[in-house]
């Protein structure tokens, strides 16, 4: 695990993937911060949390679309299945590798608190609550778009139908306003990724919306390990 680890970190800076990453992730952070605090002179940074999912749903398929289907496509994936390593350690190997990338993202959200703190103190509590919720939807959102990648050994197919199911997945409460059978409206809407994420960007801690998050994002790992355990018997 610890060498598909490095292998992968090394290839985000070897390619323009984590550079555009991270490029599109200040830059709409940035965009946001000047928006909600700077031009205002707020030092509320919780809009700029619930702003920042609408930059995971762009930059996070483009973060994760080459995980799986580069490998795939170049066929170099066989091997990777026949290597001395399991399946489960394949994938979780690639997950650090693309949450790392993306840690080194969110951190700049905590440069934005240092900032306001020139100006006002700051509720550290509740940033640092936002910064978890941040991270929480990003490992999810990073899980499936590495499931999607499993799928497919095109990565531009890959991150257009990643950002197809993360949309749906911000989507869902709205899905479940439109859907006549209660116990089933219910249902979709317990699953909605927004309203679980909308806690945190409020400054609450709720042990459910974090033990949600940890389930998707493992739910997703292990469909991805099913794929590629199905192609390696294949």
């Amino acid at each position: 695990m610890g060498a598909v680890f490095r292998r992968e970190v090394l290839a985000y800076f070897t390619t323009p993937i984590g550079y555009i990453f991270l490029a599109l992730f200040y830059a709409g952070s940035g965009l946001f911060f000047n928006m909600t605090a700077l031009s205002s002179g707020s030092t509320d940074l919780a809009y700029i949390f619930t702003l920042l999912i609408y930059v995971l749903l762009v930059a996070v398929p483009i973060l994760t679309m080459r995980t799986l289907s580069e490998e795939k496509n170049q066929r170099t994936d066989q091997c990777l299945l026949t290597a001395p390593i399991s399946l489960g350690g394949l994938v979780i190997g690639k997950f650090l590798a693309a949450f790392l990338i993306y840690l080194l993202a969110v951190a700049i959200t905590f440069v934005y608190a240092v900032v306001v703190s020139a100006f006002a103190k700051p509720d550290w509590l509740v940033v640092v609550g936002n910064i978890l919720g941040l991270l929480l939807l990003g490992s999810a959102f990073i899980s499936i778009g590495m499931f999607v990648s499993s799928l497919t050994e095109n990565q531009i197919v890959s991150a257009i139908i990643s950002f197809a199911v993360m949309l749906m997945c911000y989507l869902l409460n709205a899905i479940a306003s439109l859907v006549p059978i209660d116990w089933l409206s219910e249902v979709i809407s317990r699953l909605s990724f927004v309203d679980r994420y909308t806690g945190f960007t409020y400054g609450l801690f709720d042990l459910s919306n974090v033990l949600f998050f940890i389930s998707a994002t493992a739910v997703f790992l292990f469909l991805t390990v099913r794929v590629l355990e199905k192609r390696r018997w294949n």
